[in-house]
């Protein structure tokens, strides 16, 4: 009798495991792409943060920070340089870059000197940052659903990787995350030579004022 029950019990369920654990149609991978790209076009400021595993050869190791849609962007980057990783503290405000190492105060350059290293103001920019990023990608498709963001694999050209990470020159096979409801990119996980760079956002459109750090 308790095995009929349960056997019962199995059929029963079986129809409704089966109609929730396949939830709404997945979006076809070049759409979500075209919509996403179009979405990161409308973003007035974010939060960034870059993030690196093993070791992959780009000189930039890490980043967090605030950007604008204007291009002013504020934060702390560690870079490789000539082996030796310098944590620098920096306000991009206009043209002007106010930054700061480990030792001493705040110095200046130009943003043109800086993007001879990174220029973070370049991720929200629509011709060169997430958007151009997520337009260019070839082949996407949609794996699945985590966290409220479909996951895509895709393969991004590595001249658009390259203005966002850069160092990388070669096409890279990799994921992306997009939030269901915004269409926003929630994160990206490029696998390269020897590690992985994952670039993740938060915060978009909250109020961001970049301002000079105090003198002195």
């Amino acid at each position: 009798m308790l095995r009929k029950l349960l056997i019962v019990a199995v059929l029963a369920l079986a129809p409704a495991c089966s109609s929730s654990g396949g939830g709404a149609e997945l979006p076809a991978g070049p759409d979500l792409m075209k919509k996403a790209s179009e979405a990161m076009k409308t973003v007035k400021s974010a939060t960034f943060s870059i993030a690196t595993e093993g070791k992959p050869k780009v000189p930039v190791k890490k980043a967090d920070g605030r950007l604008t849609a204007a291009g002013d962007a504020d934060g702390t980057i560690t870079i490789d340089i000539l082996g030796s990783l310098q944590e620098v503290t920096f306000a991009l405000i206009g043209d002007t870059v106010h930054f700061k190492g480990p030792t001493g105060g705040f110095q200046k350059m130009t943003r043109q000197q800086l993007a001879q290293f990174y220029d973070p103001s370049v991720i929200l920019e629509p011709t060169k940052g997430i958007a151009s990023l997520l337009s260019a990608a070839t082949d996407p498709k949609v794996e699945g659903v985590e966290g409220g963001s479909y996951r895509v694999a895709t393969t991004f050209p590595g001249q658009v990787v390259g203005q966002i990470v850069p160092g990388v020159t070669q096409g890279v096979n990799g994921k992306v995350w997009v939030d269901q409801a915004t269409s926003r990119l929630t994160k990206a996980s490029l696998p390269l030579q020897d590690g992985t760079v994952t670039v993740s956002f938060s915060d978009y459109d909250a109020p961001v004022t970049i301002t000079p750090p105090a003198a002195g």
